[in-house]
């Protein structure tokens, strides 16, 4: 069995830093090797030479432009990616908002990802506060973050969270002022409890 982890939330909630954090323990605790598929790492070259061509702003990552045309094929060429690996037995913890896919549920629609039975799925929703996820996003300075920053009352708006029924099969994590314990926690919950049924 291979496994296909997706560590899913928005912008300042520490999805990157979660995920490089697990990647080890995860591997050890499966004995599976494992590969880190980070949305920004593998498109936000091409993205950025993209949006430089058509609007001028290379940092664009979060206007109606963007999120019409290039969205959706990065999340595609991510998935394609993962599942090459997976078909060589290689396990995916892939990092991205998925914001969109967690709300439509689609991460747990095998169907949807074009993976069998024999992949362990697992979807972990990062959270943070809006305030402490901004704070972060002000910190690490990135320039992809400036059209976010300047448009943070429409980005705002696009922070969902899962609730009710959205819930069932998330691991939901708070990444706040997380402790090694909680750490070690949300992988023993990786590896016991991954989402096995398609909806």
């Amino acid at each position: 069995m291979t496994r296909l982890v997706f560590v899913c939330g928005h912008a300042g909630t520490g999805k990157t830093t979660l995920a490089k954090r697990l990647a080890a323990p995860l591997a050890q605790a499966t004995g599976e090797p494992l590969c880190l598929l980070d949305k920004d790492t593998l498109y936000g070259r091409y993205s950025a030479a993209v949006m430089g061509m058509l609007t001028g702003d290379p940092n664009d990552r979060d206007s109606p432009l963007f999120l019409q045309h290039l969205r959706d094929p990065e999340y595609q060429g991510l998935l394609d990616t993962a599942r090459e690996n997976l078909a060589m037995g290689v396990g995916a913890i892939v990092v991205g908002p998925l914001s969109r896919e967690v709300r439509d549920r689609r991460l747990f629609d095998r169907e949807w990802l074009r993976v069998g039975p024999e992949v362990a799925v697992s979807v972990v929703w990062v959270q943070t506060s809006e305030a402490a996820a901004r704070e972060r996003i002000e910190r690490r300075a990135n320039p992809g973050d400036a059209y976010k920053l300047s448009h943070w009352d429409e980005y705002r708006q696009r922070r969902f969270e899962p609730s009710d029924a959205q819930c069932d099969g998330l691991l939901i994590f708070d990444n706040t002022a997380p402790t090694n314990a909680d750490f070690d926690a949300l992988v023993r919950r990786i590896v016991a409890d991954p989402a096995k049924n398609a909806d």
